[in-house]
């Protein structure tokens, strides 16, 4: 764990009717400890070197605050995207809180992802945000296997606690769901899986899950990946190198029945799964001049 010095960490206004209908990104943290062997934040272009070293921006809530207090246009201000917001330091010192404290203060909304049960310590921030904006929290969940979790995210809460995350906050009112990303080729790409994570998050209140049927691979990060292949499931390394080459984005060779049979579970169950849908359910009933400013 390290300090570093900042000079901005609030992005600037963005229209957005994609990615969760964000309008500005934040990132207290820089690097992450959770050790997921497929991450995309360790790629060579976003330029984290020592990456499983998390460095939190020491000054972060007074540039927070100030940018803030300074933005034309309020919006929903996304976090998580880069690094977890609820690594295990976040514990003590506790700037994903004092940042949510100031997005309440000054009236933006919130979308949060995260692999860390730590989120549940801030339901009661989360609410008073909601009172007048929108919030989202996003929990990433790859396979309903407990076992299996650890060995490819061993430094976080494992699937059925974050489960239990998401129900807590789904009884307290938040807009809670799951990003169910990336399901790893020959590893989670399995329809017993898929299904799981549906009849999981259905149980526990989730109101949408977005999936990805595959896994995206670029430099520093495959050959990461390819590492923890190796070690973990041997041989696996070779399937892939013939699979998908050098390719980017590696989608599961079973990607469209799997998101045939999600979609048709998800339609059964009454839970969201397409990206407009979602932004709808967590925007609205906020009202035509509540609205305007999003």
């Amino acid at each position: 764990m390290e300090f570093i010095l900042a000079k901005t960490i609030v992005s600037g206004y963005a229209e957005s009717k994609e990615w969760f209908g964000c309008h500005y990104n934040m990132n207290i943290y820089k690097g992450c400890c959770h050790g997921c062997i497929y991450c995309d934040s360790r790629s060579e272009c976003y330029r984290i070197d020592n990456f499983d070293t998390v460095r939190a921006k020491e000054n972060a809530l007074f540039l927070i605050r100030h940018e803030l207090k300074s933005k034309r246009k309020k919006g929903v201000i996304g976090t998580g995207a880069m690094s977890d917001p609820y690594n295990p330091f976040e514990k003590e010192l506790r700037l994903t809180r004092g940042a949510l404290e100031l997005i309440n203060m000054y009236g933006f909304g919130v979308d949060i992802a995260t692999k860390s049960s730590l989120i549940m310590r801030d339901c009661d921030v989360l609410k008073r945000i909601k009172d007048h904006s929108p919030v989202i929290c996003k929990m990433t969940i790859t396979t309903c296997d407990d076992d299996l979790c650890q060995k490819i995210e061993p430094h976080v809460a494992v699937s059925s606690e974050r489960f239990s995350a998401i129900k807590k906050l789904s009884e307290n009112g938040i807009y809670t769901g799951v990003l169910m990303m990336p399901i790893l080729p020959f590893i989670t790409d399995s329809l017993e899986n898929v299904l799981g994570i549906v009849h999981h998050a259905k149980e526990n209140g989730a109101r949408f899950i977005y999936p990805a049927f595959g896994v995206t691979l670029r430099a520093n990060q495959r050959e990461y990946y390819y590492d923890k292949l190796d070690k973990l499931f041997p041989g696996l390394k070779g399937t892939y190198m013939k699979q998908y080459g050098d390719r980017y984005s590696c989608a599961s060779p079973d990607a469209k029945r799997l998101y045939a049979v999600f979609a048709n579970a998800c339609e059964k169950l009454g839970i969201l799964y397409k990206m407009p849908d979602i932004i709808d359910g967590y925007q609205s009933g906020y009202g035509n001049e509540q609205l305007t400013l999003f």
